[in-house]
């Protein structure tokens, strides 16, 4: 079985996106890009295409990794796809080199991608390659949903509490417990635990060779999640 194109490191980045926007909402779309994000264009995506992006995210991120680069706002909306279905990752605006230390300390307090951190990076202000991990998890979640919003219903501080607490975002009903399991890997709460995104590439590529359908958009329940057009940064 052919691995997607496009798939390789470098071609899984991109550091030059020129940015535009568009209305909030089209086929489940908060955002849209001038290439298309991942929030666009949704009803003519299939399963594997969904399970093929999340594999191309994280082969740039697993790159970014080996780069000693922490990217700091992984999320559905800094994902590129072009017109072959190619993923880039984009927007590096918070990323820090951290090759020497693998550990960047926030200092400065500012409106933030509340749903997509980790706990250490909410309540400790501390960010690694880690962090990124748990944000790509929060990204599987949004590719499985089309673009929806994470935590559907809860406001920001709701958010910070559940997260603290031990909450993590349910299983969509429609994507099988294999795809799920790859989320909650990267939601554990000791960041030694959470998978490399080597290892996440080595999960998602086996998704992809056995050719099984793990999310079932016949089943896809619209109904369950709502869209807000700007979470990039939420202040509380």
């Amino acid at each position: 079985m052919h691995r997607p194109s496009g798939a390789a490191e470098e071609g899984s980045l991109s550091r030059d996106c020129g940015l535009c926007r568009s209305h909030p909402r089209d086929h489940g779309v908060r955002e849209s890009w001038c290439k298309c994000n991942l929030h666009g264009s949704s009803k003519h995506l299939t399963s594997r295409d969904l399970t093929a992006f999340s594999y191309q995210v994280a082969k740039g991120m697993d790159y970014l990794a080996n780069k000693g680069i922490i990217h700091r706002d992984l999320a559905a909306r800094n994902i590129l796809v072009d017109e072959n279905k190619v993923c880039k990752v984009a927007d590096f605006g918070f990323a820090r080199d951290v090759i020497a230390s693998h550990v960047y300390e926030r200092k400065s307090e500012g409106r933030l991608p509340i749903r997509w951190m980790a706990p250490e990076s909410l309540f400790d202000n501390i960010y690694t390659t880690k962090t990124d991990v748990w944000s790509f998890g929060v990204l599987l979640w949004e590719i499985v949903t089309l673009g929806s919003t994470p935590y559907p219903g809860l406001s920001a501080n709701e958010v910070i509490r559940k997260v603290r607490d031990g909450y993590r975002l349910e299983k969509p009903e429609h994507c099988r417990r294999e795809m799920y399991n790859i989320m909650y890997y990267c939601w554990d709460k000791d960041p030694k635990q959470r998978p490399s995104f080597g290892e996440l590439v080595n999960f998602l590529d086996r998704l992809l060779i056995s050719e099984h359908t793990y999310i079932e958009l016949e089943r896809f329940p619209d109904h369950s999640y709502y869209n807000i057009t700007d979470l990039s940064g939420e202040k509380l």
